[in-house]
């Protein structure tokens, strides 16, 4: 699954914090505004923004008319996080087209639940391919082709390009790689990670510029 992108809006700094910390440890990228205006002006940039978890009461533009100027020209899915428990606003939320709507305070790991399953509602995972630039990791035959021929991959190879692959764009140390393909028990060197990269480069050929290295830290697919 690629890395999903949401964009958490409150201006309560802390808050916005803490959401980031809970959503980041679970894989998600953040972006965050302090109010709608800067809101709306990230997600007309952002067109990959995956979900948005709006707050009400704000200054400059607060999350109703925020939400309205959302709904003009797109169905993203939007949760809404305000102090009012009140019936009458969670059902005007929902005429206006929130998809959840959640009351402070709140459990970070219960919002981090609706968030993961609101995902899985509107994104369903329909392929078990992943293509990119002549790359194609069938993740049920566990075969990888290049340019439409086989390339042979073990088992770890295939883990790891698959790994690289599914976090696009996103610097990943060797540490990181190590728990993620390796199970967080490998006690390992984490120059097999390097070993294991070099031989996947050399397998997809041309293509394997695609893997790039960071300095001091990992590796990075792009």
């Amino acid at each position: 699954m690629n890395t999903f992108k949401i964009l958490v809006v409150d201006d309560e700094s802390r808050m916005r914090k803490l959401l980031r910390d809970f959503l980041s440890v679970n894989g998600y990228e953040i972006y965050e505004a302090e109010n709608g205006q800067v809101a709306l002006e990230l997600f007309s940039m952002h067109p990959d923004i995956s979900l948005i978890l709006l707050d009400v009461m704000m200054p400059v533009l607060d999350g109703w008319a925020t939400l309205r100027e959302i709904r003009k020209n797109s169905n993203m899915p939007v949760i809404m996080l305000t102090a009012r428990g009140e019936e009458r606003d969670e059902l005007f939320g929902f005429e206006l087209g929130v998809d959840e709507y959640i009351s402070k305070p709140f459990s970070p790991k219960i919002l981090v639940a609706r968030v993961e399953a609101l995902l899985k509602r509107c994104y369903p995972e329909s392929s078990d391919i992943i293509s990119h630039d002549g790359i194609v990791v069938d993740t049920n035959a566990h075969v990888v082709t290049v340019d439409n021929v086989n390339a042979d991959f073990s088992m770890k190879e295939f883990e790891l390009l698959k790994y690289l692959i599914d976090n696009k764009g996103t610097a990943l140390s060797r540490e990181k790689i190590l728990n993620h393909v390796w199970n967080y028990d490998y006690y390992g060197d984490s120059r097999t990670v390097d070993s294991h990269i070099k031989k996947i480069r050399k397998k997809l050929g041309k293509k394997g510029n695609h893997i790039q290295t960071i300095r001091g830290l990992g590796y990075k697919f792009e």
